[in-house]
């Protein structure tokens, strides 16, 4: 009997939950006596509900019948301890994340247990507690649906009036703490697709409408805080610097990606306020206004930070009033952007000595361009982000003749910027281009429709009786815009000028021909392929957007693109041709055929090889120009990779301008038949080349004593003691392409031959005489392959000392005078021999016309696939 009386309990059982219900209702006050016991029992309870739903009704219905959900508001209410309301919102927390059944849900809410909760005025001085708190909120979002949404609203006359969940949500929106503000985004996302049409309502109007502004406040002022670090990192370079942006460019797209997730919803009145927001308080007064070439003072950001965010924005957040807002924006001059009351004070909107010449409608003018001394772009100081955006603060837009339209300084920075310029402008163009929501109507007036998207559509009119005639569907005059005005960009300049963002605005029509536009767009991409101070990747960049816009033949072209593109790429083929007697022209043809490949894929890609992210990102040097003379072949090697980029293609728009398709090979011939120069037959080296340990006839190999001189410590596969001289045989040799300097040891047993110890490529070895020892030849011994070129290697390359990739410096001592000129013409032989190989081999190459006739290049064999290099273009 008393066995059974002190019989413990099993712990899942309905006594066990009895027995913790009646222990809690006991409880009058909750001390430092009691306080383990209150929260032992609180998660205890958790644990007992959760599993009573998946086993056993039961329990669930004790807990209703007990208004167990009383008893926690009541523990809470006589609780002043942290730990206690800590562990009730996790028991709350548990239960609801586990609660299958939705008659439990319904009950949980159908009180106002979980609203007094949420109401619950917390000491949130416990970053635990809040963390706690937050879990609570969005474990409740989770169970949300159509039918328990309005369990935890109130209403009337069928008007959600009250709902504390979501208010006191978004009271936390803006925390440092980045879980938080995550789990709040989640929570807010749950209500807005729940399609309550009240609870849409409520949320979209005034005072709770203000969250969507503070978000673009607080979405600017990351974006404030970004560019400080783009500022930082162009005046002290270096990963950490890379770093820091990278983090800030995720929580900005992370940021978007929400505003693209709120969108989704389907709720039309919030993409009305994402909208006007972005357009009030960050693209008119920051984003726009910062599109100029002078320097910014601290109250706004850099243009290559506006062209980065500008492409986010139209990138991520998929609205097509905001797309066609910001494009309809371009046609507006950049000095409109002046805050009203600055424009009372003054009593007047002040010109800025713009000399800008505006386009003419005549359709026959195709030779417009944007003349690049005449740029210069001011605008008055805007508010920073210290200003708050609750002000009514309102912008003119005045709009001159002679001002330039910001579609015009994008093209400017094509023509003028730096690399960086370039790119964001690049950037800003594909990115309208790739936009699905942007009219093409709208497309066609910024001159940057794609021609194929063209042709399509007026090929369609035609086919249903809307279009002209067949003569006139695929003319160059042809263009979805006539009379020089387009409809729907007209609608929203209206829109701009009807005060619609708040903006006031006053732009004169859009009096040029689409068609001049496109030729402006043509001139900007031609010329800069003429530029020599932007990088090859860069440029190929330009050439994608050229191959998007103007896919077809050279009717596009007039004899103006085609002289300036002719003459860049003479001036390419010459800088190529000193390559071929280079320090690496064993390696060019590799190269090339690597590099055709590549471009040829970057240009005909649907979309461009880099993200916009990376315009922001500062320009990497050399990798071993801090720790490698610039005279080293490493930086030699880098500068002829760049220089190959820029030829393949400068080479491959002179095809794609006579309207051909790039073929997936470069022009280049096949090896001769005689597979190998006089001495390498006459030494018997096989097609492998010569490797250490091979056998050879020393028929002209030249005797010298050798002794190696290093810069620094430079790896080898045969140690020399210092100061110990070896005795070899010297011979330069080449075959086809390639080329060796060998050193062999004599056979003792085996008459006029030997076996190879040191091989190094030939070129590259700048033989030289010594000034006062005629009897010493001195040799430059570079690497064998370039460290970039091989991606299987290019991580072992970044990790180890970039010393060990100095140039070595060969000393060949020599018998008497004549044996060390024999030495050195043997080596100059063999190297005009080598560089007169590689030259026959690529002629096709740079004779465009004769590659016009040639039908069968070879194929390149697979060779080592180089990496992205981005130092700057000098051709």
């Amino acid at each position: 009997m008393w066995f059974s009386f002190w019989r413990s309990r099993d712990r899942f059982s309905l006594d066990e939950l009895r027995h913790l219900t009646y222990q809690l209702m006991k409880i009058q006050i909750v001390n430092e006596v009691n306080k383990d016991f209150v929260v032992e029992a609180l998660r205890s309870i958790a644990e007992l509900i959760t599993y009573g739903d998946q086993h056993d009704p039961a329990f669930f219905e004790f807990f209703m019948e007990k208004q167990v959900m009383g008893e926690f508001v009541r523990i809470l209410k006589i609780s002043r301890s942290v730990t206690v309301s800590l562990q009730l919102l996790q028991t709350m927390s548990i239960m609801i994340q586990n609660l299958k059944s939705e008659h439990a849900i319904y009950y949980m809410f159908s009180n106002e247990h979980i609203n007094y909760l949420i109401t619950y005025t917390f000491d949130f001085r416990n970053e635990e507690l809040l963390s706690y708190y937050i879990s609570f909120l969005r474990a409740i979002s989770g169970k949300l649906n159509k039918n328990t949404i309005s369990l935890l609203v109130k209403t009337q006359n069928d008007e959600v009036v009250s709902f504390p969940l979501y208010v006191e949500a978004i009271r936390y929106a803006f925390q440092e703490e980045n879980m938080v503000r995550t789990a709040i985004r989640a929570l807010t996302l749950n209500v807005y697709h729940v399609g309550d049409e009240s609870v849409n309502r409520y949320v979209t109007t005034t005072p709770h409408a203000a969250y969507f502004s503070n978000l673009v406040t607080f979405f600017r002022k990351q974006c404030i805080n970004l560019n400080g670090l783009v500022s930082d990192a162009s005046k002290n370079p270096g990963p950490e610097s890379t770093s820091s942006i990278l983090v800030a460019v995720d929580e900005i797209e992370d940021n978007l990606y929400y505003f693209s997730d709120v969108i989704s919803a389907g709720i039309p009145d919030i993409g009305r306020l994402i909208t006007d927001n972005i357009l009030q308080h960050l693209i008119f007064p920051l984003l726009l206004p910062s599109l100029r070439m002078e320097a910014v003072n601290e109250t706004q950001i850099s243009a290559v930070t506006s062209l980065y965010l500008l492409c986010c924005i139209l990138r991520i957040v998929k609205i097509k009033d905001l797309a066609n807002t910001v494009a309809a924006s371009l046609f507006c001059p950049l000095e409109a952007f002046i805050k009203i009351s600055e424009t009372k004070l003054n009593g007047y909107i002040s010109g800025h000595g713009f000399t800008h010449e505006r386009e003419q409608s005549d359709s026959d003018n195709l030779d417009t361009k944007v003349e690049s001394g005449s740029l210069r772009v001011t605008t008055s100081n805007l508010p920073g982000s210290s200003q708050s955006h609750q002000e009514d603060v309102a912008f003119q837009l005045s709009c001159s003749g002679s001002s330039l339209a910001l579609r015009e300084v994008l093209l400017s920075y094509v023509n003028n910027g730096d690399d960086m310029l370039v790119l964001g402008s690049l950037s800003v163009i594909a990115t309208l281009l790739q936009t699905k929501e942007l009219d093409e109507s709208m497309l066609d007036a910024l001159g940057i429709l794609p021609q194929r998207k063209q042709h399509k559509k007026l090929l369609l009119q035609s086919l249903v009786g809307e279009g002209s005639d067949e003569e006139q569907l695929f003319s160059p005059e042809s263009s979805l815009i006539r009379d020089g005005f387009n409809s729907e960009l007209d609608s929203y300049l209206q829109k701009l000028k009807q005060e619609q963002y708040g903006v006031l605005c006053s732009c004169p029509e859009v009096a040029a021909s689409p068609r001049v536009h496109r030729f402006q767009v043509l001139d900007a991409l031609v010329n800069l392929f003429c530029r020599s101070n932007i990088s090859a990747e860069t440029l190929w960049d330009g050439g994608w957007a050229l191959r998007q816009l103007f896919p077809y033949n050279e009717t596009e072209f007039n004899s103006h693109h085609l002289e300036l593109l002719k003459d860049s790429y003479r001036n390419c083929i010459g800088t190529l041709l000193r390559e071929v007697k280079g320090f690496w022209l064993d390696l060019l043809i590799t190269v090339l055929c690597d590099e055709w490949r590549k471009c040829k894929r970057a240009i005909e890609a649907s979309s461009p090889r880099r993200e916009p992210k990376y315009v922001l990102l500062p320009l990497q040097k050399s990798s071993f120009e801090e720790v490698i003379p610039v005279e080293s072949s490493i930086v030699a090697g880098e500068r002829m990779c760049e220089l190959v980029k820029v030829f393949v293609l400068l080479h491959q728009l002179q095809i794609f301008s006579l309207g051909r398709a790039l073929p997936d090979q470069p022009p280049i011939l096949p090896p001769i038949d005689v597979p190998q120069s006089f001495r390498a037959k006459a030494a018997g080296l096989g097609v492998l080349g010569p490797k250490p340990g091979t056998e050879l006839r020393l028929v002209d190999a030249v005797p010298c004593r050798i002794s190696f001189e290093r810069v620094d410590a430079v790896p080898c596969r045969i140690s020399f003691e210092r100061g110990k001289e070896r005795h070899f045989r010297f011979l330069a040799v080449s075959m086809e392409t390639s080329g060796w300097v060998l050193l062999a040891e004599e056979l003792p047993l085996k008459q006029h031959y030997g076996v190879v110890r040191v091989t190094a490529p030939l070129a590259g070895s700048n033989p030289k005489i010594d000034d006062k020892h005629a009897r010493w030849l001195h040799l430059r011994i570079r690497p064998s392959t370039l460290p970039f070129l091989d991606s299987d290697k290019r991580t072992t390359y970044a990790k180890v000392n970039k010393k060990a990739l100095v140039d070595g410096r060969w000393t060949l001592a020599f018998s008497d005078e004549y044996s060390c000129k024999s030495a050195l013409s043997m080596i100059l032989e063999e190297i005009n021999l080598q560089s007169n190989e590689v030259e026959r081999r690529i002629r096709p190459l740079l004779d465009l016309e004769r590659e016009v006739n040639f039908s069968s290049p070879s194929p390149c064999p697979l060779e080592a696939s180089s990496s992205s290099t981005t130092p700057s273009n000098s051709l």
